[in-house]
């Protein structure tokens, strides 16, 4: 004959299950902050790059505007004239806040930045912290 559970049975597999729950979330919440961090600092890394191998294949001045909501890439195709070649989202997207924008980089045809005073960009989600710090040349790092 089959045996069921008694409520008492019941009430400790749910308590057990709650603990395991409040220890567990936590740490999930905070790795997966820590990794939209991470990966919204190498996207603007990746968004420098791309700016400044535009300039360099089209030999022509790159803007590369990043904010919370956006980066965009646009070329100078003539004076005060400019073609978007590339966009997406920005880190707001995913709840990660951006300090330091919104900033607009132009690159030169040579891939060499101007116009651009050292800059540090904070990407924030939760507890998680992940700075970007770009050179007046252009020369990206992560610390």
């Amino acid at each position: 004959m089959p045996r069921g559970a008694t409520l008492l049975e019941l009430l400790l597999a749910l308590t057990l299950l709650a603990a395991v729950l409040a220890i567990t979330l936590p740490a999930a919440r905070d790795s997966r902050d820590r990794l939209l961090a991470r990966h919204w600092a190498a996207t603007v890394v990746a968004a420098h790059s791309r700016a400044r191998h535009t300039a360099l294949a089209e030999q022509r001045v790159a803007l590369l505007t990043v904010s919370a909501d956006s980066l965009v890439l646009r070329a100078v195709v003539a004076p005060g004239d400019t073609q978007t070649r590339w966009r997406t989202g920005g880190p707001l997207l995913d709840g990660v806040t951006l300090t330091g924008g919104p900033r607009t980089i132009a690159f030169a045809p040579s891939g060499v930045a101007f116009g651009l005073a050292n800059a540090t960009y904070t990407l924030r989600r939760g507890s998680a912290l992940k700075q970007v710090i770009v050179s007046r040349y252009g020369r990206v790092r992560v610390p």
